[in-house]
């Protein structure tokens, strides 16, 4: 077996506005299992960036530890990244963001790299809205070390090795809500036409947007009796609607068939289309949403889609009122402006 990913590339692949193809997003090839979930979400990821023309250099990925957060190493190879320890990736991403506000911050996670080891450092990324995307590759166990039941795991769902699960499961969606953010979303990785969209929209969202898939793990979650498996999730799958993003740039040319449809648009012009599926949901009401989230889980149900969004969010920058220019490009005039200057602050004291 090799791992070596061929050069070769179709002469005629198509460009997007900057002139690049879509393998110039992508990254090494993968060492995940074959028909890992992950994988799939690499390739959304791939996709929403292309299409997006994001030029990777002015986008950081930013991963923990576990099977998830080894995948930036298949998407966007000439982006930057940075792989932290074990659920320590939303403070090194908070770091990061405040020193240079002008890229674009995209973390990877699992269930347990997230709802485990590092739920306090979600909690607080949450909380202080900071301005990235958070993608939660959630399979319910703990592959890199062979199958363990994680946080996640639904009460109930049974292990491959046979063992019933007797927790309660953390609800990633349902606690980024509660904490306060202004944009959760979820999906399955199985589905990619959901997926690509939302990560767009989340990209496009100022502050912090979670987004939690639905990812089983092929080797150690996918039997009979797991709640994360692709048999399951097929099964039980229950989308809030159809999603369309549409960028700024871009002729508007969204149509849906007659029903409940919510445009809503962004802060740099671009919207979201959103065909009303769910019954009694509006997902700009974070009490609407919880309730459609509490719903499918008494039924059975995982519902996916966009679940809440407030588009006048405060994104961390705005509420600790830092000055215009990325903190890592000031230069010793803008921060140390001289003895007379300290001298009339000194003088407001006296």
């Amino acid at each position: 077996m090799t791992y070596i990913k061929p050069k070769f590339r179709h002469p005629n692949l198509t460009k997007n506005k900057l002139g690049y193809t879509i393998d110039y997003y992508e990254g090494a090839l993968s060492t995940l299992c074959a028909g890992c979930g992950h994988d799939s979400i690499s390739a959304a990821i791939i996709q929403a960036c292309y299409d997006l023309c994001i030029e990777p250099h002015r986008l950081a990925k930013l991963s923990g530890i576990g099977c998830s957060s080894k995948t930036p190493t298949y998407f966007l190879s000439n982006s930057h990244g940075f792989n932290s320890v074990h659920g320590r990736m939303p403070s090194v991403a908070t770091g990061a963001n405040l020193a240079n506000k002008d890229l674009i911050y995209f973390g990877v996670s699992g269930d347990g790299d997230s709802a485990s080891i590092g739920m306090g450092q979600f909690v607080h990324a949450v909380r202080r809205n900071v301005n990235m995307v958070y993608i939660v590759m959630n399979n319910g166990c703990y592959g890199l070390t062979k199958g363990q039941d994680s946080a996640t795991a639904d009460n109930g769902s049974i292990s491959k090795a046979g063992s019933l699960n007797q927790f309660e499961a953390i609800d990633m969606a349902a606690m980024a809500l509660e904490l306060g953010s202004d944009f959760v979303a979820q999906s399955f990785s199985g589905d990619k036409e959901q997926l690509v969209p939302l990560i767009k929209a989340a990209i496009n969202h100022k502050g912090f947007a979670l987004i939690n898939v639905i990812s089983p793990c092929v080797t150690f979650n996918n039997n009979v009796g797991s709640t994360k498996s692709y048999d399951y999730v097929r099964q039980h799958v229950e989308a809030t609607a159809t999603i369309d993003f549409v960028p700024e740039m871009k002729e508007i040319k969204t149509s849906y068939k007659e029903g409940s449809v919510k445009k809503i648009s962004m802060h740099d012009g671009s919207k979201i289309s959103l065909e009303k599926l769910a019954p009694n949901w509006n997902p700009q009401n974070r009490q609407s949403a919880l309730q459609a989230i509490h719903h499918a889980r008494e039924s059975g149900n995982i519902l996916t889609g966009l679940l809440y969004i407030n588009e006048d969010t405060i994104d961390l920058h705005r509420l600790i009122k830092t000055v215009e220019e990325p903190l890592n490009q000031l230069i010793e005039s803008h921060l140390c402006p001289g003895n007379k200057v300290l001298q009339s602050i000194n003088a407001e004291f006296y």
